[in-house]
This record gives structure tokens, C-alpha cells and sequence, in this order.
């Protein structure tokens, strides 16, 4: 059964005016937690008559948009690149530059990742004022892609994290995905009878060490969706799936006693917006699970927030699964526009 608390109510309200003057926006982003945060910040920006949405196609965005209102948005998938594949994020530019030719645009923002290096150069060489908004997993400085847009000069840059610490002259801040929630209430709980794990959609990274100590502390007759991404699970008895539609995964997690994912700001975000505490578990790069350790940053700052339990893999343990399932997350009904 889902916490005390329930799901948190989806309505809200933003400070300001929205779509008073015609601005047409061209929103980039890769697919999964980029996407994610794209598609919540967009809503914040002032005087914006359409948005027309660039992903890659993982099967996510259509239900992304559809969650946020925004189906009826122009929606275009360019072709998959991994990170750091020039060759695919450079015909990820091309793309978008043909798209700009047939449908001019006056702003072009992004969150990442690499499609944001390519992409918004040569928008901003096109006219567009672009705007590179660093992803929140990124807290003690910038990505890969915001070192090399920082060496470029047009585009503007900020980051999410109101300290700063990490981040050059160039950039500022403006606010984060993370700002819209806030701790919630606590009702303890004995035992787990459902749970979600999902591990992400990064290719080519898998997280196979999460799932097998989550083998070992999870209670046998728990029920567990298991989204696994990239990670083989095929010699294990569960029952893993690359990818979970968005209606059915947020379904489960509205439903779970508790959310255990790798720390990822897309997963996070979805525990959020349902009332959940997540216990966050950051990839290692010395273990081949991501490109860099960015995670343990992005699972320690929603843990001071309040908003997540952060925990290496070998600390998992039941204990600490029944002390995130008895905490909850709740919204806040109000948000200022983003300065921008």
C-alpha cells in the first residue's frame, strides 16, 4: 500500500505571467533525466508562446509531455548518441539545424547532456538566443558538456545549485527542479510489501552490483517492479525490463512502500512528484557504471534537502529501506518564473 501520505496533488501554481508574448521555444534535451527536468522547467519560463521538444527516442517523452499537459507540443526525435559520441551528436545538430531552417525559433534551452555541446552553438550561430541550464545531478561543477560550452562564447549558462562552489565566472544561478519540493510527514512502517527499483536508460552503463545487493536485503515476498536499463539481469529470477512505460512506472511508485534507484535526477524527480522518499544509490565510475561520479553529489544534496536517503551499495540494508519508506515528500504550491 502507498505511505500515509498519499500522492501529492499535481496542481500548482507559478508566480508571474506565462505565454504573454509570443516567445517560441526550442527545447533540447537527451532522453530520461534531462528530458525530465527540461519538460519542469519549461513551464517556468516567461513569455513563451510554444515550445517545440527535441529528444532521442526512448520511449519516454511522449509520456513525459503527456503527464505535463504539453501533448500537443511538436515533439522530434533526432538519433540516439551515447555520451561523448561526436558522430551522433553532431547529426544530432544537423538535425535540429534543418528544423530551424523550416521553423524559426527565438530561444533554444537545454539541460543536457552531450546533444547540448553541439546543439546550442550553432542555434546561437543561427540567431537564437541559447541557454544551457546544467543539470541538478551536477552540484560541484559542470559537466563535459558545460566545460565545452563555457569555452564557447554566445551561450548563456547557469546552474541549479544556488551555492555556486565549482562553477566559473560565466555562470549563474537559477532555480532547480529540487526547489518545488519539501520534506513531508513520517508514518513508520514494519515491513515492505511492495517496492520499485529502477536503475535508468543510460547505454551503455549498467548497475548490476545494485540489483544484487538488493537481492540479498529485500523481503522475499516483497512485490517488485524492476526497471533494469542496460544492467543483465538475465540470469537473475526477476523479472527485469529495460524500460517501464512512464503511466505504469509512476502507478507503482505511487504504490510502493519504497523507491530504490541510482541517483539519477529523472528517477528522483518521479519519486518526488508522488509523495516518495527514495533511497539513491550513486554509479561508480571505477565499477564501469557511468562516465564520471557526479551521482554522489547529486544523491548528497537531495539528502540535505531532506528529500532522499543517499547510500553507497555495500551500506543497503532493510533497516535503512523501512526509514525511507516511513518519510515522504510533499510540493510546494507556489514557484517564482525562471529569470531567463
Amino acid at each position: 500500500m502507498a505511505a500515509d501520505s498519499g500522492p501529492v496533488q499535481q496542481d500548482r501554481q507559478y508566480d508571474g505571467q506565462q505565454d504573454v508574448s509570443g516567445r517560441r521555444v526550442l527545447a533540447v534535451a537527451s532522453g530520461g533525466g534531462h528530458f525530465k527536468q527540461l519538460v519542469r522547467l519549461a513551464p517556468r519560463l516567461p513569455d513563451v508562446h510554444s515550445v517545440t521538444w527535441v529528444t532521442h527516442d526512448t520511449g519516454l517523452a511522449e509520456d513525459l509531455l503527456a503527464a505535463a499537459g504539453r501533448s500537443a507540443d511538436p515533439l522530434v526525435h533526432v538519433p540516439y548518441a551515447a555520451p561523448r559520441d561526436l558522430s551522433n551528436l553532431t547529426r544530432d545538430a544537423l538535425e535540429v539545424r534543418r528544423l530551424l531552417r523550416r521553423e524559426p525559433h527565438d530561444l533554444a534551452v537545454s539541460t543536457g547532456a552531450g546533444i547540448a555541446a553541439t546543439v546550442l552553438p550553432m542555434a546561437r550561430r543561427m540567431g537564437l538566443r541559447s541557454v544551457f541550464i546544467e543539470s541538478a545531478t551536477r552540484v560541484e561543477g559542470p559537466s563535459l558538456s558545460g566545460r565545452i560550452l563555457q569555452r564557447l562564447p554566445g551561450v548563456e549558462l547557469y546552474s541549479q545549485h544556488p551555492d555556486g562552489q565549482g562553477f566559473g565566472r560565466r555562470w549563474q544561478v537559477v532555480g532547480s527542479v529540487h526547489d518545488e519540493f519539501t520534506p513531508g510527514p513520517s508514518a513508520p512502517r514494519s515491513t515492505i510489501a511492495r517496492a520499485v527499483v529502477t536503475l535508468g536508460t543510460i547505454r551503455p552503463y549498467g548497475f548490476r552490483r545494485l540489483v544484487d545487493r538488493l537481492l540479498r536485503i529485500l523481503p522475499t515476498e516483497a512485490e517488485v517492479l524492476w526497471q533494469t536499463g542496460a544492467t543483465d539481469v538475465a540470469d537473475l529470477p526477476i523479472d527485469g525490463r529495460v524500460a517501464v512505460p512512464a503511466p505504469e512506472l509512476e502507478a507503482a511508485v505511487a504504490e510502493a512502500d519504497v523507491v530504490i534507484a541510482h541517483a539519477g535526477t529523472g528517477t528522483a524527480l518521479t519519486a518526488f512528484e508522488l509523495g516518495r522518499c527514495p533511497v539513491l544509490v550513486p554509479r561508480r565510475v571505477a565499477h564501469h557504471e557511468h562516465i564520471d561520479d557526479h551521482q554522489v553529489g547529486t544523491a548528497a544534496a537531495l539528502a540535505n534537502r531532506g528529500l532522499a536517503l543517499h547510500a553507497e551499495v555495500q551500506e543497503l540494508s532493510e533497516e535503512l529501506l523501512l526509514t525511507a519508506a516511513a518519510r515522504s515528500v510533499a510540493r510546494r504550491p507556489h514557484l517564482p518564473v525562471l529569470p531567463l
